[in-house]
């Protein structure tokens, strides 16, 4: 175990954050202004939407905290949530397992039950979220990659973690976003409780060309947010699509391949992170109904460097992004932080970074991204998920198998 200190030594950027009240409530000081932390060139020339839409000022946290490395020894950990007793419940891609660790390192065995999983590229065992009556019904949820006769598909499945904790108990498939396609890529696979206790689940485009169109299709389940209650059926008071045949469980449309997931912690607002091709990674703030472009518009362009449809970055009808990155970071797992014990972080936006290799920071304000802040940047890891424990500390987990408590030291 060890314990990490960061000190940014960037140069102060001449800019103001915060005068006034704003619509969140966050009017909280969040650190010290520096330089953009982004100064890498662009892969394209597109020009934002509005200013501050990608690379914002830096920011500092000025309250010293630490980060702790509490295990290494998980295996492709995609999802964190923490259970009850402030234990840690993780899902691991390859193997298709969970694992329930606790603060001081222990690993359990894996808990039995579970569906098999297609772990191919980027399949297997993905998202979890825990019943708001955990405690009471002890009921999990969990999205996969599962193979089935007509290709694969993101499924999402349910069951109750057993008293001894070594199994889970009446697995069901509650949900499957069709078509199914041979692709191993893009099966999004975040999901969690929205603020009336219905599902809110995110699902790729499944990447190859002849599903991305399906992103736009509202009769697809791929490329989507749906909103489904917990026996998998349309939640009431979705939006309704006007167009013939449109999925009833759709919340949003237009999507690429939606990693992230969080609720704001004032509006109880979803917002959403989603990967883009070469370029274009996006932050989205949800709204009911509405279409967010992908592959009508994008920031980015193919891996190839061609450009990607018509080349354009807006259209009427269709949403911008809160915040995006060019070059990418591969947004994956994020979340807001609800606590105190950092004041500068208070209702911030913490997004775990792939290729990034760090933990990014977005300090929001009236729905807009007023500065950027990389933390863990120098450990080098894949960072897949990140929740915030009872405790008030944040957990991240990485590709690497590492579990890190993240607290004010």
């Amino acid at each position: 175990m060890r314990n990490i200190n960061y000190i940014l030594s960037l140069s102060m950027a001449a800019f103001t954050l915060f005068s006034c009240s704003n619509d969140d409530k966050n009017t909280n000081d969040p650190g010290t202004p520096t330089n953009p932390v982004e100064n890498n060139s662009a892969n394209t020339t597109y020009t934002p939407a509005f200013e501050g839409q990608t690379r914002i000022g830096g920011l500092q946290t000025n309250t010293s905290y630490e980060a702790k490395i509490i295990t290494s020894a998980l295996t492709s950990p995609w999802g964190v949530k923490s259970l009850p007793d402030d234990r840690l419940l993780v899902t691991e891609k390859t193997t298709g397992n969970l694992r329930i660790v606790k603060l001081t390192g222990e690993v359990s065995a894996a808990i039995t039950g579970l569906p098999a999983v297609n772990s191919a590229n980027q399949g297997g065992l993905l998202g979890l979220c825990l019943d708001p009556d955990f405690t009471s019904n002890r009921m999990i949820y969990w999205v996969f990659a599962e193979a089935g006769t007509g290709g694969n598909l993101t499924a999402v499945a349910k069951g109750k973690l057993s008293n001894d904790e070594k199994t889970i108990e009446g697995a069901t498939v509650i949900y499957r976003a069709n078509p199914a396609n041979a692709s191993t890529l893009h099966y999004g696979g975040r999901i969690l409780f929205d603020k009336t206790g219905n599902l809110i689940v995110s699902t790729g485009e499944r990447s190859v060309l002849a599903t991305r169109p399906l992103a736009q299709s509202v009769s697809a389940g791929l490329g989507k947010v749906v909103r489904i209650t917990k026996d998998g059926l349309p939640a009431a008071g979705n939006p309704v699509f006007s167009q013939t045949g449109a999925l009833a469980e759709l919340y949003t449309i237009g999507h690429r391949n939606p990693q992230g997931l969080a609720l704001h912690p004032t509006t109880g607002e979803i917002w959403l992170s989603e990967h883009g091709p070469r370029g274009g990674d996006e932050i989205n703030r949800l709204k009911a109904g509405s279409n967010y472009g992908w592959p009508v518009i994008t920031y980015g362009i193919e891996y190839g460097g061609e450009a990607i449809g018509d080349a354009i970055q807006k259209k009427e009808g269709m949403e911008q992004p809160v915040y995006y990155w060019d070059p990418v970071i591969s947004p994956s797992g994020m979340t807001f932080y609800k606590g105190d014990r950092v004041p500068e972080w208070k209702n911030n936006l913490f997004i775990g970074a792939l290729s990034g290799q760090h933990i990014a920071r977005l300090a929001i304000v009236n729905n807009r991204v007023v500065g950027e802040e990389r933390l863990l940047a120098g450990e080098g890891q894949r960072f897949r998920d990140i929740t915030q424990g009872n405790d008030g500390a944040l957990y991240a987990v990485t590709d690497q198998g590492r579990l890190y408590k993240i607290d004010k030291k």
